[in-house]
């Protein structure tokens, strides 16, 4: 696969000409009684492209696109230069080491740790709230003797079942209720069942793939280099290198310390409305106390800090690159356009067909707008009103709008080479390990949403 820049710098071409093909059209934004900016859907009209992108305006969108995802950009690099800290305590290395002479040698009991942690975080919609662990966990679950793509697989198949089923999600859940009348997050019980065949899919896969790879390293979608890998690792064990992290009150203490960070932010996204830049804060508090605990300089502290930034810096430019597709997007003005064909196309269907076509477009839109909370402002209120001709409930076109978001976010280019890049591994290779599970996902989702449909999932 080509580098990563590469590939969005190609979609960003190709945004670019869809501009010119797809004419321009706009919807008018309204209040509505939640207070929520929504669209008229019967306001659609076709504008002219007073402002056709152009040669400056093409390369202009990556400094916007940048200067748009510097919230992002920010909180990842500030919260992996705290992790940094973590990594100098060797706290967590030390718990899973002890982890794993308690379930002697068990180290799948790992990867469902893992797997829980970032289903869990990602059922309350944290997201990129979650990317500055990525390359610690890779670097854990490498230790333990798997490949990179396991890595990947327990983080983004994990995020993906948490985020996709949308059980207390604010930003597609939580809007999308709120577009279309429905008390925030009713519902629960039938999404906690869209969570676990989810969760069940995801980690049977993760699992089933890594029990292979171990009996036989050439299965691996990257065998060469696990194989390098594997070497390295006997090599450092025959030479002695390999030495046990040390788990005494220090490194127990900082453990503690960040599972209660991670239950507070979690209480903080559910109840106080955080943001990343609460994340961000609450970080920086956690780096201050493990410096303390172990009396690092503050000169140490920047050191480790710059560090710890450093290792994401790839990864934060593709988040500027990803939102320079979306500033074409909107200066093309088409994207209105696409959800007013898509409307259009469905009308006369009946509802299972209605279903299908939905969760395609919506899946298939989030390959250009990876937004959740954006695209439900503009697809609700015309999802909506379809709903109420076709006699399917509001419930159900919320759900089927936030797996159509939800499912692809880590499959597709805009947020799958961002988590690639945090876990340091080729996209192309993602795509061929993912792609199944992936697949698999999104029948089960359309599976759920008949279901759904079928027993009159409501309130209404």
């Amino acid at each position: 696969m080509p580098n990563v820049f590469v590939i969005l710098f190609i979609m960003m071409i190709l945004v670019t000409f869809m501009t010119y093909v797809i004419p321009s059209g706009s919807y008018e934004r309204i209040e509505n009684e939640s207070g929520t900016t929504v669209i008229d859907p019967d306001s659609f009209q076709f504008i002219e492209k007073t402002d056709p992108i152009g040669f400056q305006d093409f390369f202009t969108s990556i400094y916007t696109g940048v200067v748009n995802g510097i919230s992002i950009m920010a909180n990842v690099m500030i919260c992996s230069g705290c992790l940094a800290l973590l990594t100098y305590s060797k706290a967590l290395e030390g718990g899973v080491q002890k982890l794993s002479k308690l379930t002697k040698g068990k180290s799948s009991i790992t990867l469902v740790i893992f797997f829980l942690y970032f289903a869990g975080m990602n059922i309350m919609g944290a997201g990129e709230g979650c990317y500055p662990f990525f390359p610690i966990v890779t670097a854990i679950i490498v230790s333990l003797g798997y490949d990179r793509l396991v890595a990947a697989g327990t983080i983004m198949f994990a995020a993906t079942a948490g985020f996709a089923c949308g059980m207390v999600n604010l930003f597609t859940t939580g809007v999308s209720q709120q577009i279309v009348g429905l008390p925030t997050f009713s519902g629960m019980w039938y999404r906690g069942i869209v969570f676990l065949v989810l969760f069940v899919i995801g980690l049977a896969s993760v699992l089933i793939y890594a029990a292979r790879i171990k009996k036989d390293p050439n299965k691996s979608y990257i065998a060469d280099d696990y194989r390098k890998q594997l070497a390295e690792q006997e090599k450092a064990k025959a030479e002695g290198q390999v030495e046990e992290t040390p788990f005494g009150w220090k490194q127990g203490v900082t453990l503690l310390l960040f599972l209660a960070l991670i239950f507070f932010l979690a209480y903080g996204c559910l109840n106080l409305g955080f943001g990343l830049g609460q994340f961000s804060a609450y970080y920086l508090v956690f780096a201050i106390l493990v410096a303390i605990i172990f009396r690092v300089s503050p000169s140490r502290f920047c050191e480790l800090f710059i560090q710890g930034v450093s290792q994401v810096l790839t990864a934060a430019f593709v988040i500027g690159l990803a939102n320079s597709i979306l500033v074409l997007l909107n200066q093309g003005s088409i994207t209105d356009t696409l959800v007013y064909y898509m409307a259009n196309a469905l009308e006369g269907r009946n509802a299972i067909i209605t279903l299908a076509l939905i969760l395609l477009f919506v899946t298939a839109l989030n390959f250009l707008v990876t937004s959740g909370s954006g695209k439900a402002v503009i697809m609700m209120p015309v999802l909506s009103p379809l709903g109420t001709l076709l006699g399917i409930n509001q419930q159900v076109m919320v759900l089927t709008y936030q797996l159509g978001d939800g499912l692809t976010n880590m499959l597709w280019p805009g947020g799958g080479l961002i988590c690639c890049s945090l876990c340091g591994i080729d996209y192309g290779d993602w795509i061929k390990m993912a792609w199944k599970t992936f697949a698999c996902m999104i029948a089960a989702g359309y599976i759920l949403i008949v279901i759904a449909n079928a027993i009159g999932y409501g309130p209404f």
